[in-house]
């Protein structure tokens, strides 16, 4: 696992309706390639696009069915076992849009 990958849960998550959903990791490198470290932090993806600066938007061409967007206000630990399907690496471009969401979300900035 990496920063920057998005995986679906095969299981269904409380916190989405009780459906499987869609996550990007944003935990460093460092902690999401560590075998002894059993959860990462991780970004939900949401198939409604509000337009907030705390959203990036997403869609087919990172490998997710419909345009929808990573929430960064909405940051989750998951374990990794229950991030079960590799879908896709965001674009190097994503990724400054994820950093500069997170940066928001966070008030780092």
């Amino acid at each position: 696992m990496r920063r920057g990958e998005i995986y679906r849960t095969r299981e269904k998550v409380a916190e989405r309706g009780s459906k499987p959903g869609f996550y990007v990791i944003v935990s460093r490198d460092f902690i999401a390639r560590n075998a002894d470290v059993t959860t990462v932090i991780c970004a939900p993806v949401y198939t409604e696009v509000l337009g907030l600066r705390t959203e990036v938007v997403v869609g087919i061409a990172e490998g997710i069915p419909q345009e929808s967007s990573i929430r960064c206000d909405f940051l989750t630990l998951m374990f990794k076992s229950k991030l079960t399907h590799f879908v896709a690496n965001l674009p190097a471009d994503k990724l400054r849009e994820l950093d500069r969401a997170l940066s928001y979300a966070l008030q780092l900035a």
